[in-house]
């Protein structure tokens, strides 16, 4: 076998590989610049329509439906990594429990699993499950 013959073979070896590592570590941006609905909050309906999360990039913005929220965020393969939250703080009735639990559940640098139109979030006593705002 030949020097190019060698280097071609390798080639074809090689370039799907290298391209298999590519796509696996680009998986975590799939979610950036997606909405996403609530679901439930800790096992509960949310008590507000409105409750969603949006990811970019950077950064995510949340709602449960009285204050918004907003963070840093990082996307790891498993992991959104927030913080720190900065969140407006009126009060508003029968919506704040939940508030504070998508608070922490953020906060904690939630672990996540998508599966389909399907976000779930999952820390130490919080989690939320979420569907794709089309």
């Amino acid at each position: 076998m030949t020097k190019r013959n060698a280097l071609i073979a390798l080639g074809t070896v090689a370039l799907p590989l290298l391209a298999a590592c590519t796509t696996a570590g680009a998986a975590p941006t799939a979610i950036a610049g997606t909405t996403w609905s609530f679901v439930s909050i800790d096992g509960q309906k949310p008590v507000s329509g409105r409750a969603a999360i949006t990811l970019e990039v950077q950064s995510i913005s949340a709602d449960a439906g009285c204050n918004g929220m907003g963070s840093n965020l990082q996307i790891t393969p498993d992991r959104l990594m927030v913080g720190p939250i900065i969140s407006t703080q009126m009060f508003c009735d029968g919506v704040m429990e939940q508030e504070r639990a998508v608070g922490k559940l953020l906060g904690a640098s939630p672990q996540y699993k998508v599966e389909g139109d399907t976000l779930t979030l999952t820390a130490p006593g919080h989690s939320a499950k979420l569907v794709r705002k089309r």
